[in-house]
């Protein structure tokens, strides 16, 4: 049971504590969490009734990474037999696909390759802009930002002015796993510093940049390092306003080097997509990974405070190595949408649409 303090503040919709979050990610009642989500979303919605989507691909432009994660199934080593980088003709095939189908975005991400330069990356992207000029470009995430800064000699302004110039529209929140340093040693030890790849957002926000924000969990991190992870999205977006989004997932353990971890089951993930809504009161969407759950957990999360379902994802690998294919296209979403008393609608790619956040804000917090 929820504390009668907690529940008064819930009640009254105001900002939560860390000690808070630690409380609701601790508590076995998921049904008053996603009643509490779905009465704070209805306070930043013009239609409580709206769930949105989108139409878009995950083009994974090279497999070879050097970084080494624990947990990831998708990526190969240089000179790997199944190692790849997608030629033109593959790349632009696939793109178009995607509009085609109606779709006006890629998510344009890859491992961390050794021999590409920097020239190539802006070339990637001009060629892309040159072809598909209707096409937002959501790529490269923080994690390749700072790899590029680190191997080619440039601050992680000057990386984003490039990428921008050459076609970069928006940055997916990729790479953050848990925001937690001792979490990200364990996890992956090659990667960038919780800090760091915060001051990538920072730095694309402060330069006009839009994008989302995400969590991978479900592995070796504790309860107080999730609402940790929340509480440093949240100050960040105190700061900047630059995160169009929240995406929350469970580690998909199946080819990994950490495949004896239990997998997160559903409850785990619905508390988690609720509490997520009611600890970043300043965030406008939160999104249902469908992805990882399946599309009738997907649907269900759109009662756990998500107000948007994600991509129809035409193409995905990365969560498709681990063992965890889901496919669906858009016919269906928003059947699915209306089948659970909702009404779909595509939104367009900055969120941006029939939401609002109340002008008053919430309480400021006491830890």
């Amino acid at each position: 049971m929820l504390s009668r303090r907690l529940l008064s503040k819930l009640e009254r919709f105001e900002r939560l504590s860390f000690d808070d979050g630690v409380e609701l990610l601790c508590s076995d009642d998921i049904s008053i969490l996603g009643y509490f989500a779905n009465e704070f979303l209805g306070k930043i919605h013009l239609n409580k009734l709206i769930r949105t989507y989108n139409i878009e691909r995950n083009i994974n432009y090279t497999n070879v990474c050097v970084s080494n994660c624990s947990f990831c199934a998708f990526c190969r080593s240089l000179g790997s037999v199944d190692g790849y980088v997608l030629g033109d003709d593959i790349l632009f095939a696939k793109i178009a696909e995607t509009v085609a189908l109606g779709g006006k975005q890629i998510l344009l991400q890859g491992g961390l390759h050794p021999s590409l330069s920097f020239e190539w990356y802006e070339g990637l992207l001009r060629r892309i802009k040159d072809n598909f000029p209707e096409v937002n470009v959501h790529g490269f995430s923080p994690t390749e930002i700072i790899f590029f800064s680190d191997r080619f000699g440039l601050s992680i302004r000057e990386v984003l002015l490039r990428l921008r110039a050459a076609g970069l529209g928006s940055l997916p929140g990729g790479g953050a796993e848990i925001l937690v340093d001792r979490v990200r040693r364990e996890l992956s030890p090659n990667k960038a510093s919780a800090e760091r790849w915060l001051e990538v957002c920072r730095e694309w926000h402060y330069l006009g940049g839009r994008g989302s924000a995400t969590m991978m969990f479900g592995h070796i991190e504790t309860v107080s390092e999730r609402v940790e992870h929340l509480l440093r999205l949240r100050e960040l977006q105190d700061e900047t306003g630059g995160f169009t989004s929240f995406i929350s997932w469970t580690f998909q353990p199946s080819n990994t080097r950490i495949a004896h971890i239990k997998k997160a089951s559903v409850w785990e993930y619905l508390r988690l997509l609720a509490v997520s809504r009611l600890f970043l009161d300043n965030f406008k969407t939160i999104q249902s990974s469908w992805v990882t759950q399946g599309l009738e957990i997907g649907v269900l999360g759109l009662s756990f405070g998500a107000n948007d379902l994600g991509s129809v994802m035409i193409e995905e690998n990365v969560v498709a190595a681990a063992g965890t294919i889901h496919r669906s296209n858009e016919s269906e979403f928003k059947q699915k949408i209306k089948n659970a008393g909702y009404i779909p609608s595509r939104r367009n790619l900055i969120y941006s649409s029939c939401f609002k956040i109340p002008e008053a804000g919430r309480a400021s917090a006491t830890t």
